[in-house]
């Protein structure tokens, strides 16, 4: 990398540094640790329209910014009508995962706790919202027309968006109609009766919203790679997300189990991510 590139990088990882700090004196203070959930739509776009201003906004890197602002503008939207926002901006609904978390023996004290919070969730979540845009640093000094390619990948990154809005939007109706059904005293028959959504994408995906969401990030990665014709030290943080999906959806699943009998045949019969061929829920298992 150049001195320029590592001078975009040093700009931002000051910046990071800094909102991890923030992260972790919010969270400690009031007691909700999912401060980075309210920025995880927001940081990186904030990020990389830092780095492609301070580039003179050449065209591959403000496409690269105006399709990761399509991705953050859905994504604050879905958090924010789960709650996640709240006028008081340090409260908002924590994520439902860290109260299981604290009651782990390591992390059922206020050292250990702590400690988490400061280590994990608040320092290295930021530093990988950094790092998996850093690709986009790569991109200064190459070509800077775009090309076919460039093209290709915007329509599959805007594809995967509207795969993954569409994804979450069964789930949201599916949950919003499972409660109207159980505060009316409805029984929760056919589809709902398992508790869980089965149906749709999710025959096929356990998380197909998880899914398109790490393939956004690697598309986002293919743009610097097209250009630069080299992948280098920026595609470990797509790899480090990959990483964090397969922590967070197994621990998203033993939850799961926890409250719902039937997931366990969910999970015998569909693939966590990838659909396999010919792979697909069977509802006549469920009870």
């Amino acid at each position: 990398m150049t001195h320029a590139q590592w001078s975009l990088v040093a700009g931002n990882v000051w910046l990071m540094l800094v909102v991890a700090a923030l992260c972790f004196v919010v969270g400690e203070v009031t007691g909700n640790v999912s401060q980075v959930d309210k920025l995880w739509s927001i940081i990186p776009v904030v990020y990389i329209w830092i780095v492609a201003a301070r580039s003179h906004l050449p065209a591959r890197m403000v496409l690269m910014a105006i399709l990761a602002t399509v991705w953050g503008v859905r994504l604050t939207y879905n958090f924010s009508r789960q709650g996640g926002y709240s006028w008081r901006f340090w409260s908002g609904e924590e994520d439902y995962r860290w109260a299981h978390l604290r009651q782990w023996p390591v992390l059922n004290t206020r050292p250990g706790w702590t400690a988490f919070n400061l280590l994990f969730i608040c320092f290295y979540q930021n530093l990988l919202l950094l790092w998996f845009t850093l690709p986009i640093v790569t991109v200064q000094g190459a070509d800077r027309s775009l090309g076919a390619w460039d093209v290709l990948l915007a329509v599959v990154f805007i594809a995967l968006v509207g795969f993954e809005t569409y994804s979450d939007q069964l789930q949201w109706k599916f949950q919003n109609e499972k409660k109207r059904r159980r505060k009316e005293g409805e029984p929760l028959t056919d589809r709902y009766a398992a508790g869980f959504i089965h149906d749709g994408v999710w025959a096929h995906s356990r998380h197909p919203n998880y899914l398109a969401e790490q393939s956004i990030w690697i598309v986002f990665l293919l743009f610097a790679v097209t250009a630069t014709h080299h992948i280098n030290w920026t595609a470990l943080g797509a790899v480090l997300l990959l990483a964090l999906f397969q922590g967070s959806s197994r621990m998203s699943e033993w939850i799961q189990l926890q409250k719902y009998p039937d997931y366990a045949a969910y999970q015998r019969q569909v693939p966590r991510f990838v659909p396999r061929p010919r792979a697909k829920v069977n509802v006549n298992e469920f009870a």
